[in-house]
């Protein structure tokens, strides 16, 4: 049995961060990290746009709003210390029809609210900038950009075992508990004890806090984002990041195309229920998964609160051509054999019994533990602020 003062669950973007930090922070304990696949970034943290947030979205001082500007910041000085490439390429929200110009002034005042820069533009400055676009105005943010976060992952994994921490793959959780003087893990076949435990679980954030005899107020529920890669002589296409103004009442960007740092573009994602908590593929069930949600009150209060989206969304999954005309009415140019496939994601969200999408950052905290139970976009943007809040109450729990 291993003796640890910190076990983190997790190697997400956001356990890594937390557990490279808490390093810096206490160099002389004993911290481990464990991660259920053979590496870390695997999951969520690879499975992303790869876009470096600007803050756009979010609702003034809220955790996601602070979380996500400082860490645009910490990002791009990140990369800038380790040399991991990242471009500050910016991002063009463009509105086609007049609800979207309603959404997007709404929008416009809740950026100047944050305090990020950004530029109107009209019909000829898109047109100017973006001569495949089309719209009747639009939103440019310059400090939105483009990175890898599987390699900033990694990088922060080099420098916590550089300075001392152990991380060890292929340890898939099985039992926790904790008692007044340790927490105790079994993992991997092997069993770990430590002062105190912090879970980076991402899609099984719920099940974590289950294992340790509480009933969470929400669960995870996994929305499948699925993309396509445009083909190779489309990758000039645009200039920028180009988003649509997206619906206020749900937490998804909408089909959006973006330029990735090694050179190619996607469209996407679209946002579609899994019936499996890592179900990449449409036809991937998992029955245990399945009647999990099926049993949950809030499945389906989200279903019928959302219904009309959520068969938008579906539609655009099923039939290739609904998904093109999606990103068509901003992109025209586009035709159906440009777009390529390309792998999906999933997310992790969480959803209470009354069916509301948790859009904000949620902790549940006990006397030896800290669950990040809600780390939706901008997480990997976020993670080294939200890494930062974590060993702070860390600290909190050392000093009790």
């Amino acid at each position: 049995m291993e003796k640890y003062d910190v076990i983190v669950v997790g190697g997400g973007i956001v356990g890594v961060s937390t557990a490279w930090q808490l390093r810096m922070r206490y160099p002389g304990c004993r911290i481990l990290l464990l991660e259920k696949e053979p590496e870390v970034g695997l999951h969520q943290t690879g499975r992303n746009s790869g876009v470096v947030h600007a803050g756009v979205y979010y609702e003034p001082g809220s955790m996601k709003s602070i979380f996500c500007r400082e860490g645009n910041r910490a990002t791009y000085e990140f990369c800038s210390r380790h040399r991991v490439p990242v471009q500050r390429c910016g991002k063009m929200l463009v509105a086609t029809d007049s609800l979207e110009y309603q959404r997007m002034e709404a929008l416009y005042q809740r950026i100047l609210k944050n305090r990020i820069r950004v530029e109107r533009l009209d019909r000829v400055d898109i047109q100017t900038r973006e001569p495949n676009i089309s719209g009747i105005a639009a939103l440019f943010v310059p400090d939105t950009g483009i990175v890898d976060y599987g390699r900033i992952t990694r990088k922060m994994a080099e420098l916590f075992m550089q300075s001392g921490g152990v991380i060890k793959c292929r340890h898939p959780l099985f039992s926790l508990r904790e008692s007044k003087d340790q927490v105790t893990v079994s993992a991997g076949g092997h069993r770990f004890v430590s002062r105190y435990l912090i879970a980076c679980a991402g899609l099984y954030a719920d099940r974590l806090v289950k294992l340790l005899g509480i009933r969470p107020e929400f669960q995870i529920i996994p929305f499948r984002g699925e993309y396509y890669q445009l083909s190779p002589s489309k990758r000039n296409i645009i200039h920028h990041l180009i988003y649509p103004i997206p619906n206020p009442n749900l937490p998804f960007l909408g089909i959006h195309l973006t330029r990735m740092i090694h050179g190619t573009v996607t469209a996407g994602p679209n946002a579609v229920m899994a019936l499996k908590r890592e179900g990449y593929q449409k036809t991937q069930i998992n029955l245990y998964d399945l009647f999990e949600m099926m049993r949950f009150k809030g499945f389906w209060n989200v279903i019928r609160q959302h219904l009309g989206a959520g068969v938008l969304e579906l539609k655009n999954s099923l039939f290739k051509s609904a998904y093109l005309k999606a990103v068509q009415k901003y992109c025209p140019q586009l035709r159906g054999n440009d777009l390529r496939p390309y792998p999906a994601g999933v997310r992790a969200q969480a959803v209470d019994k009354n069916g509301t999408l948790i859009h904000d950052f949620l902790f549940v905290n006990t006397r030896r533990t800290i669950h990040v139970c809600n780390a939706p976009s901008p997480a990997a943007t976020s993670a080294i602020p939200i890494g930062r809040h974590i060993v702070e109450k860390t600290a909190e729990l050392f000093e009790d």
